[in-house]
C-alpha cells in the first residue's frame, strides 16, 4: 500500500471515477457532522478574505483500491474506507455548482461541474467522478444532475440541502468574494492523504482491519506522555503532585476539555479539540530542556483545572454571588460560556477583579444567551464569540462592563428590549433551545414573583403546559373564532399562538389539565403553588387578548431579570432575524413537499400577510414556488422575479412528485406543518415519545386510559388497532404509553443484547387524534434503521396498504396515517411489523 498526503482537488481530478462498494453501508454523516466540516471550511475562507495564507485543513484519509480499466474508459477506484468524507465534500461541491448558477456566475457553475463533479466526455455511469453504494446512488445524480428530484428526504438529500444553505447564509454576510473563497478551501485547503492498495490486495480484508481497531489515545494523553518524555529527572514528582490529582479530580473527559480550554484562554481561539495535543506541542516544544519552566506549565494547568471544577461544580465557588452565577450558567446547559467564565475565574483568583464584578459579568452572559433564545437568533457564530472573548476584552475596564461592551457589538446580536418584546409575544418559545434552557428560562420568571414560600423547583416534578392545548376541544375554536381576523381560521389563530410564551406554564398536573376547557383548567391552576398559574387562573378566559396581555408581563419581567445591550437601538437598515429563519426554512425543504403561508408565519413568528408581502418583495428566495395556502393553492399573487420564467409553482412541484387535485390543491401529505420546518432546522422541537418505563401498575392503568380512550375516539377502528398491539406482544414487543391526557401507544421492540438495551418502536398511535406517526425522527438514528435503504423499504410496505400515502421526503420525519386504516387493513399492518422485528432480529445478529 502507497500513502501521500494531497489537496482534495487533485485527488479527484482526471478521467476517474470512485466506487462505493456493496458492502459499505450508506451515506450516514447527520447535521452535528455536517456542521464540524463547514465550520472548518467556514475558517479557511475567512483566513483569505482577511488577507492570510490559511495553512490546509487536514480531512483524514482515504483507502482505495485500483478497478477495472475498460478501454476508452475511466479509470475506477474502489473507495474502501473513507466514503462518508468523499461524498460529503462531492456534495458539497454539487451545492457550491448550483449556488454560482443561482447568482448568475455560469462560468463558475461549468468549472466545477466539469473539473471535479463529471468526467465530462463520457456517459453513462462513467459520466460521475463518484458513484455511491446502489442505495444512494439515484439520490446522488439526482443532485449532480440538478433534477427536479435533488434534495429529497434522506441523507444525501438532506447534506445537499444542508450546504446549498449555508452557501446562501454565508453570500449574504461575506460579499461577492465570498463563495469563490469558499471554492478555494474546498478545492485546494482541504487535505486528504490517500492510501492506495496493490492490485491483489484483500480489499475487504482491508476493510475489516480499520473498521474493527482498538481505543486509541485521547489527546490528553498524547499530551501528558509528551510531557512527562520531557520530564527525565522530576518528571515522577511532578506526576503524584500536580497531574495525578487534576486527573483524578476532572476525570479523563474534563481533563481533554481543560487542555483545549488552557489553548483558547491563552489565545488559541481556534484551537480544535481534535488537535490539541499538536497544539500543546508546539507550545511546549522550546521549554525542552528545561524541567522547571515545564513544571510551571504543568503547575498553571492544574490552577486552571481548579477553577474549571469550580464552573462544573459551583457549589465549590466560596463567593455567593459568584457562585449563584455560575448555578444560573450550569441550569442554562451547554460549554459555551467555559473560555470566558475560565479567564474570568482566572481574573478572580489573581486579584485583578472581584468576585462581585465576575458574576455580574457571568450575568451578562446569561443575559445574552437567554436574550437570543427566546428572540430565536441562530446560534452557529456564538462557539467563535466566546472562544475569542478572553483575548477580546477590554483590560481597562471592568469585567462586568467589558464584557457587556464586548457582548453588545452589532455582529454580536444581542436583542434589544423592543426585540425581546415583540418575540415573546409572537416567537414559537415552545421550540427554541434545548429542553433545559425552556425550562430555565420558566423557571426564572417563576422565581421573579418574589414568593414568601419559594417552589423548590429541584423537588417538584414539574413540565411545561400549554394553557390553549395543542389539540383543542371544539369549546377552544369556538372561543379563538370571536378574535379571528378577516379571512382568518380559528386554527390558523390557534397556530400562531399556541407556543408562544404567554400561552405557556409549568405544572405537575398536566395529564388533569390536557385539553379541557379553561374552566376546568382555572380550577387546577388556582390550587397551584406558583404564582405564575395563580395569574392565569383569576382570567376570565383565555383567547388572544389574554395571552397577548400575559406576553407583555413577561416580556416586561424578562427585561428586569436579564438586562440588555448597552446602545440597545437597532438601525433601520437592519434585518428582522426571522427573515432569515424563513430563507434557511425554504432552503432546508426536501424535494416534493410543500408548506404554507401560515406554516412559516408559525415559525418566524409572524402574520401569513407579511410573510406574503416579503417572498413576493424579494427575488431570489430558494424554494419560494414551496409555499402556498392554506388549502394547498398557488397563491393568486405569486410572481416570479424579472426575467425567470421557471415554469409555475404547481408545474415544479408536480415534477418533484407533488399530486395536485382537479382544483389545483396539493396533496396534504406532502405538507410541511411549522415544527416539521423547525425540526429540520435542528431545532429540539419537544415530541411526545419514550421517558423511563412505567411501574408495573402505572402502565396498566395507561394501558386501561388507552383502550378507553381508543374505543371512545374511533371505534371502528379500535379492534384492528389491539389485534395488532396483540400481534406486535406475540413477535416478542411489548407496549409503553406516553403521560399526557391523550394516552399515546408505543410498541416496543428491545433488540438489545443481555447485557444492553436496544429499543425499537416502529409507530406512536394516538387514540383520540386519531392518526398513526412512523418514526423516522427517531429511526434515522438507530441501527439497522440508520440506513436509509431500510427505512425507505418500511416506508414503501405502509404506503402498499390502501389508505396509506406516506411521502418519501419525510424519511426524517414523522408522517403519520389515520387509525381508521387499522379497521379493515389490521393484517397488512401486522405483516410490516413482522418485517421490522424481522429485520431488527437479523441486525442483532450481525452485531453479535
Amino acid at each position: 500500500m502507497r500513502a501521500q498526503e494531497i489537496a482534495f482537488f487533485k485527488l479527484v481530478q482526471g478521467d476517474k471515477q470512485f466506487q462505493v462498494p456493496l458492502y459499505q453501508r450508506t451515506y450516514s454523516w447527520g447535521r452535528e457532522q455536517l456542521e464540524r466540516l463547514w465550520d472548518d471550511v467556514s475558517e479557511l475562507v475567512e483566513q483569505q478574505l482577511d488577507g492570510g495564507e490559511p495553512s490546509a485543513h487536514f480531512l483524514g484519509s482515504v483507502v482505495l483500491a485500483p478497478g477495472q480499466i475498460q478501454a476508452g474508459g475511466v479509470q475506477r477506484w474502489l473507495v474502501v474506507d473513507g466514503q462518508q468524507r468523499l461524498t460529503t465534500l462531492m456534495l458539497a461541491f454539487t451545492a457550491l455548482r448550483d449556488h454560482f448558477r443561482a447568482t448568475g456566475a455560469e462560468r463558475a457553475a461549468d468549472r466545477v461541474d466539469r473539473q471535479v463533479l463529471v468526467n465530462e466526455f463520457h456517459e453513462g455511469r462513467d459520466h460521475y467522478r463518484l458513484l455511491p453504494t446502489q442505495a444512494d446512488r439515484d439520490a446522488y445524480t439526482a443532485c449532480v444532475e440538478s433534477t427536479p428530484r435533488a434534495g429529497g428526504g434522506d441523507n444525501i438529500g438532506a447534506a445537499y440541502r444542508f450546504f446549498r444553505g449555508v452557501l446562501a447564509q454565508g453570500e449574504e454576510a461575506g460579499g461577492e468574494k465570498w463563495a469563490a473563497a469558499v471554492e478555494t478551501a474546498l478545492k485546494d485547503l482541504l487535505s486528504i492523504v490517500e492510501i492506495t492498495a496493490e492490485r491483489g490486495d484483500n480489499v475487504y480484508r482491508i476493510f475489516e482491519s480499520i473498521n474493527n481497531t482498538g481505543v486509541g489515545l485521547s489527546q490528553s494523553d498524547l499530551l501528558r506522555n509528551y510531557v512527562f518524555m520531557l520530564l527525565p529527572r522530576t518528571g515522577e514528582r511532578v506526576y503524584q503532585e500536580l497531574w495525578l490529582p487534576m486527573q483524578q479530580q476532572l476525570g479523563p473527559r474534563n481533563l481533554e476539555l481543560l487542555v483545549w480550554l488552557d489553548l483558547v484562554v491563552r489565545g488559541h481561539s481556534k484551537a480544535k479539540q481534535s488537535e490539541i495535543y499538536r497544539e500543546q506541542q508546539k507550545r511546549l516544544e522550546p521549554l525542552a530542556g528545561d524541567e522547571e519552566a515545564l513544571r510551571e506549565e504543568v503547575a498553571h494547568l492544574a490552577e486552571r483545572g481548579g477553577r474549571l471544577l469550580r464552573i462544573l461544580e459551583p457549589h465549590r465557588e466560596p463567593s455567593p454571588s459568584l457562585r449563584r452565577a455560575l448555578e444560573q450558567l450550569e441550569a442554562w446547559g451547554g460549554q459555551i460560556h467555559y473560555p470566558l467564565a475560565l479567564h474570568l475565574l482566572g481574573l478572580v483568583d489573581t486579584d485583578r477583579a472581584t468576585a462581585e464584578e465576575a458574576a455580574q459579568a457571568l450575568r451578562y452572559v446569561e443575559s445574552y444567551l437567554v436574550r437570543r433564545m427566546i428572540c430565536q437568533i441562530p446560534t452557529n457564530n456564538l462557539n467563535r464569540i466566546f472562544m475569542e472573548a478572553p483575548r477580546e476584552l477590554e483590560e481597562d475596564r471592568s469585567p462586568a462592563e467589558a464584557v457587556r461592551r464586548l457582548l453588545s457589538g452589532r455582529r454580536r446580536r444581542w436583542p434589544t428590549d423592543e426585540e425581546l418584546r415583540q418575540a415573546v409575544r409572537t416567537k414559537p418559545f415552545y421550540w427554541g433551545g434545548r429542553p433545559t434552557q425552556r425550562m430555565h428560562v420558566l423557571r426564572s420568571l417563576e422565581a421573579s414573583h418574589g414568593a414568601s414560600e419559594p417552589v423548590d423547583f429541584d423537588k417538584a416534578a414539574l413540565t411545561i403546559e400549554h394553557v390553549l392545548p395543542q389539540r383543542p376541544q371544539q369549546a377552544w375554536f369556538d372561543l379563538l373564532a370571536e378574535e379571528t381576523e378577516d379571512g382568518q381560521t380559528p386554527q390558523e389563530l390557534h397556530d400562531l399562538l399556541v407556543h408562544t410564551l404567554g400561552n405557556l406554564t409549568l405544572s405537575g398536573e398536566n395529564s388533569k389539565l390536557s385539553n379541557h376547557p379553561f374552566r376546568r383548567k382555572q380550577e387546577i391552576l388556582d390550587s397551584s403553588a406558583l404564582r405564575m398559574n395563580q395569574e392565569i387562573a383569576a382570567a376570565e378566559r383565555w383567547g388572544r387578548a389574554e395571552i397577548l396581555e400575559r406576553a407583555d408581563r413577561l416580556a416586561q419581567r424578562a427585561i428586569t431579570l436579564w438586562p440588555g445591550p448597552i446602545g440597545a437601538v437597532r438601525t433601520a437598515d437592519e434585518e428582522w432575524a426571522g427573515w432569515a429563519t424563513l430563507r434557511a426554512a425554504l432552503v432546508a425543504m426536501p424535494s416534493g413537499t410543500w408548506t404554507t403561508y401560515g406554516d412559516v408565519a408559525e415559525l418566524v413568528g409572524s402574520h401569513p400577510v407579511p410573510v406574503g408581502n416579503y417572498l413576493a418583495s424579494k427575488s431570489g428566495i430558494i424554494g419560494a414556488y414551496r409555499v402556498l395556502t392554506s388549502d394547498g393553492r398557488v397563491s393568486a399573487a405569486f410572481r416570479w422575479p424579472e426575467g425567470r420564467g421557471e415554469g409555475t409553482p404547481q408545474e415544479l412541484l408536480e415534477h418533484e412528485g407533488v399530486p395536485f387535485d382537479g382544483s389545483g390543491r396539493a396533496h396534504r401529505s406532502r405538507r410541511l406543518a411549522a415544527a416539521e420546518l423547525a425540526t429540520l432546522l435542528g431545532r429540539e422541537v419537544p415530541q411526545e415519545g419514550l421517558s423511563d418505563p412505567l411501574p408495573d401498575a402505572e402502565n396498566a392503568a395507561a394501558a386501561r386510559r388507552f383502550e378507553g380512550q381508543l374505543r371512545e375516539n374511533q371505534p371502528e377502528a379500535a379492534e384492528g388497532v389491539l389485534e395488532a398491539l396483540r400481534f406486535w406482544e406475540q413477535q416478542g414487543g411489548y407496549r409503553d404509553y406516553g403521560r399526557t391526557a391523550e394516552t399515546s401507544c408505543f410498541p416496543m421492540l428491545d433488540a438489545g443484547t443481555a447485557t444492553q438495551q436496544h429499543l425499537l418502536w416502529p409507530l406512536a398511535l394516538y387514540p383520540v387524534t386519531g392518526t398513526a406517526e412512523v418514526v423516522f425522527q427517531y429511526l434515522k438514528n438507530i441501527s439497522p434503521f440508520d440506513d436509509t435503504a431500510l427505512r425507505r423499504e418500511l416506508l414503501e410496505r405502509f404506503n402498499q396498504i390502501d389508505g396509506i400515502e406516506l411521502a418519501e421526503a419525510k424519511l426524517e420525519l414523522r408522517p403519520s396515517f389515520p387509525l381508521q386504516v387499522f379497521a379493515e387493513h389490521s393484517g397488512e399492518i401486522c405483516a410490516v411489523l413482522e418485517w421490522f422485528v424481522h429485520t431488527a432480529a437479523l441486525d442483532l445478529a450481525l452485531r453479535k
